[in-house]
């Protein structure tokens, strides 16, 4: 049940939903008294809001409410596999701008968390921001050895809103699975979930700078990707001191074009970026938006913002890399076989089902010219049609996809002729042969080495000891299994009943037998009620 306190929240809400229109899309009558009746109280909304398409009435309600459901639109925004196609389109155009907080503020934070006066921390320091977002704002400062740097400082107070809309935003998804039949195929709790982890991540700066040091080190000699230094010596939980760069917007291709930057080899070199980290490095930025990625005159990448990375086992890139193979070669067949190797979906599941399946999402797509194919979207598509056979959500497939579908529009956007396929399948294939091929069972081979050469010594000794006893007949093998483990207790439990049940039967009869002699009746009559415990007692016995 909703808390008193989420009431005057709750009253807001509904406010802002009636007044663009939603209302109708509360379905009352499965909602429980005390929600009906605030809902009842704040009115209608009006017709002529409701002649918008209910995506943009959806998308300007969040802007509304505020950062944290901006935010949380953003998230769902990825969740194609649960949303209707037009309300993920103008969830994508969120737009995470808000009032920027009063610059003695940041400044304040600053000297609390580093414990040292501005001044003697900066030579200067703009209170001015240089942009300001829901979680926090950059500001521009300049250390003392001359180092121009960007200071990423938390929103005063965002960590206590952020939990409170989190708390308000689980007991309205509680109450969405419990009373509305269509909601549980979504799982709101789930997605909210998901959400919490993603949005607390973004409140620890320290973790957000240990991020892009990673990246950064995984690129430090790259050509085409710069990741700016971070200072750790002035970065707090709340506090992130960084590079300055200067580059040119990804998303201002006009002025890509009049700086002379060479579109086509950027284009190719963000699909090299994505597909370098995925599959070499097992992480990879997941929230590369046209607002934290710039480029320079020689078409290298700049990246900034490291609050959400993805990452993903050695197994899962292995599936990964299989499934982008099939696709592209359109062997849907192993596609479903990797998809139950994988165990993504149960193992059940009957591999030409699923395969008819995915033909008959993929033939049409692929019926298209190659560079009007969107693989973003066709994995997406891969993902709904896996939900129809019980595919449990995968977390990091689910970045994987939402980066994939931003490296692929900001990849058109610079070269509309840009054919994914042939720009990532070098990359592939190379990692197979890199990955699966003999190389790398050498390589394998060789890290192993160092490990079994501490046991060597102990291998002569070890291989006497088995012979011995196995030539004097003391070798015993022992095997553990649930299974039979689960059968033996089974084997002794039903002997347990079974010896009941025959020590029952036979004071029983042997009762019976005393009475008819009509000699010792009292004995008689106890042993028949001795045996007739123990028979009851074996035939009720019941597994612990």
């Amino acid at each position: 049940m909703i808390r008193t306190g989420h009431f005057r929240r709750l009253r807001h809400i509904h406010r802002v939903l009636t007044q663009h229109g939603l209302d109708d899309l509360i379905p009352l009558a499965q909602l429980p008294l005390s929600l009906r009746l605030l809902i009842a109280a704040g009115g209608r909304g009006s017709k002529a809001a409701k002649a918008l398409p209910r995506g943009v009435r959806i998308r300007e309600s969040l802007e509304e409410l505020g950062p944290i459901f901006v935010k949380f639109g953003q998230t769902l925004s990825t969740r194609r596999d649960l949303l209707p196609d037009d309300i993920a389109e103008e969830l994508v155009k969120l737009q995470d701008q808000v009032p920027p907080f009063p610059g003695a503020e940041a400044r304040e934070m600053i000297e609390t968390s580093l414990k040292k006066p501005l001044e003697s921390l900066f030579r200067s320091f703009d209170e001015t921001p240089l942009a300001s977002a829901s979680v926090a704002q950059v500001h521009a400062a300049t250390l003392h050895d001359g180092d121009e740097v960007i200071v990423k400082v938390l929103r005063p107070g965002i960590e206590t809103r952020i939990l409170t809309d989190l708390s308000l935003l689980f007991e309205l998804a509680s109450l969405a699975e419990r009373f509305l039949p269509e909601a549980k195929r979504l799982h709101p709790v789930a997605v909210v979930g998901e959400f919490k982890k993603t949005i607390l991540d973004e409140l620890d700066l320290v973790r957000e700078a240990a991020n892009a040091a990673d990246i950064r080190r995984r690129f430090e000699d790259s050509e085409i990707l710069y990741i700016p230094r971070v200072y750790f010596d002035y970065t707090r939980q709340n506090v992130m001191v960084m590079e300055r760069i200067s580059g040119i917007p990804i998303g201002d291709v006009a002025r890509l074009r009049r700086e002379g930057v060479d579109l086509k080899l950027l284009a190719v070199r963000g699909v090299e970026i994505f597909f370098t980290q995925v599959l070499r490095d097992s992480i990879f930025h997941a929230d590369m938006h046209p607002g934290n990625i710039f480029a320079t005159p020689s078409a290298s990448y700049i990246a900034v913002d490291f609050g959400i990375i993805g990452s993903i086992s050695t197994e899962d890139k292995r599936y990964i890399a299989e499934n982008f193979r099939a696709f592209f070669n359109r062997d849907y067949r192993r596609v479903a076989e990797v998809h139950i190797e994988s165990g993504w979906i149960p193992a059940d599941t009957r591999v030409v089902e699923f395969e008819a399946a995915i033909r008959a999402v993929c033939e049409p797509i692929f019926e298209k010219p190659l560079k009007d194919i969107s693989y973003g979207h066709l994995l997406l598509r891969l993902f709904q049609v896996a939900r129809r056979f019980q595919m449990e959500v995968q977390p990091q497939l689910v970045l994987l996809q939402k980066t994939l579908l931003n490296i692929e529009g900001l990849g058109r956007d610079l070269d509309p002729d840009l054919d994914l396929w042939q720009t990532a399948k070098p990359l592939i294939e190379g990692w197979f042969k890199q990955e699966i091929g003999p190389s790398q069972g050498l390589n394998k081979l060789r890290s192993e080495l160092p490990h079994w050469a501490q046991h060597w010594a102990e291998m002569p000794m070890l291989a006497h000891k088995v012979l011995s006893e196995s030539a004097q007949g003391k070798f015993r093998v022992k095997i553990q299994s649930e299974a039979i483990d689960a059968l033996r207790e089974d084997l002794m439990f039903q002997q347990q009943r079974l010896l009941l049940a025959i020590s029952g039967g036979a004071l029983l009869i042997s009762g019976s037998l005393l009475m008819t002699l009509r000699s010792w009746p009292e004995a008689s009559l106890t042993l028949m009620g001795l045996g007739a415990l123990l028979l009851l007692s074996g035939l009720l016995k019941r597994r612990r």
